[in-house]
Order: structure tokens, then sequence, then C-alpha cells
């Protein structure tokens, strides 16, 4: 799968404060890393499509949907709110196509880049997430 690394300033400058003021509708995602079991934290929009909340990686096969996949559970917190505990479930690509329109209307100019340089539906995982007990 294809994967745009967000350039330094993103990484360093941008994802903090996107993920402080949840700016655009941003949330911060908390999850477990593969290989260190380290928590990573990244700024992502979370998008409701048929009743369900979906995570869509605009960006491709990045570390935090490796995470995610590997974990099968995260964390959002959206500000300094109590944070959302969940289990994630990769769609197959096959069903990843209205998820995906619904997620670039919510996340408009931020991502259309992104899938015009990735088109297919199957570069971009999407994890379907439902809130977790306990």
């Amino acid at each position: 799968m294809p994967y745009a690394r967000p350039p330094l300033f993103v990484r360093r400058v941008f994802n903090p404060i996107a993920m402080r003021f949840g700016i655009s509708g941003t949330q911060a995602l908390a999850v477990r890393g593969r290989r260190t079991g380290t928590v990573h934290r990244v700024p992502v929009i979370p998008v409701e499509h048929e009743g369900a909340r979906y995570l869509v990686s605009p960006r491709g096969e990045t570390d935090w949907a490796r995470n995610l996949r590997a974990a099968g559970e995260g964390e959002l917190r959206l500000r300094r709110r109590e944070p959302l505990r969940f289990r994630a479930s990769e769609l197959p690509a096959s069903e990843r196509a209205p998820v995906i329109a619904a997620y670039r209307a919510v996340a408009g100019r931020a991502v259309k880049s992104f899938f015009e340089a990735m088109p297919d539906p199957a570069d971009h995982p999407v994890f379907r997430i439902e809130p977790r007990q306990g």
C-alpha cells in the first residue's frame, strides 16, 4: 500500500496544535505501537456513516493504521475531555468507498490531494470503531 509521509512541519508543529485545539474536527488518536508498545498520538478526523463511526487514513498505510490494525483498540480524545476507548475493525477494500466519500465530505480540501494521488480505496485503511466497555 502507498504512503504519503507528512512533512516535518506537519509532524512537529501542525499535528500537536490540531490535536490540542481540535482544528477542523480533529481528535487525538492514541494507539499502542506494534513493536515498542509505546503509545503514539496523532490527529484524526472521525466520520459517521450510516450510524457507525470510522477512522480513515488519508495518507495511506501510515504507522497509526498499522498500529491500530495490530492493537485492535485505541482511544480518541477531543481536547481535554474524557477519552473514548474503542475497539477497531478494518473494513475490506470493497466496503471502503462510501465511508471514504463521507470522510472526504467532512475533511474537505485538507485531504483532497491525498485521494487524487491515491484514488483507489484499497490504498486507504478504514476502521470501524465501537466503544469499549471498561
